[in-house]
């Protein structure tokens, strides 16, 4: 019994439950970058550069099977098994990285920023005991006033 009782203090700790909610935010996130370089940066691209489907960027490396039938395409190519050398999604997915990389970037600068710019706690007042024992040492340091 006592594996599982700390499988859930384990589980149940704000460093996994933040780890967690993290990680679907990530995902969600990545899903906006991957449309944001698919849907918008590369077609501009693609209309700066002429092509205007990355995808479809690749080199053929095996043989087309004699009875292929299907459009050259990767998606098709791919499926018939055809060895291909597909330059075209990896620069969709090394802009879809960068991208990434560089919010991740802004974001911990930003956190970075926040952290330095808060003022430090002020040192909390001695007890009231610390304080009387100075005042008494200090009161006895004086030299005695002659009479």
């Amino acid at each position: 019994m006592s594996l599982l009782q700390e499988f859930k203090d384990f589980a149940v700790k704000g460093n996994v439950i933040d780890l967690a909610v993290a990680v679907i935010v990530g995902g969600a996130f990545g899903k906006i970058v991957d449309s944001l370089v698919k849907d918008i940066i590369m077609p501009v691209a693609g209309l700066i550069f002429g092509k205007l489907d990355f995808s479809n960027l690749f080199i053929v490396l095996g043989h087309v099977p004699p009875n292929y039938q299907g459009a050259m395409t990767y998606a098709d190519l791919s499926k018939a098994g055809v060895a291909l050398f597909a330059y075209g999604n990896f620069i969709t997915v090394a802009v879809n990285f960068v991208i990434l990389a560089f919010i991740i970037f802004l974001m911990v600068k930003q956190v970075n920023r926040l952290r330095k710019s808060a003022p430090p706690p002020a040192p909390a007042a001695p007890p009231e005991e610390v304080v009387l024992l100075r005042e008494i040492r200090d009161a006895l340091r004086q030299p005695a006033s002659p009479s």
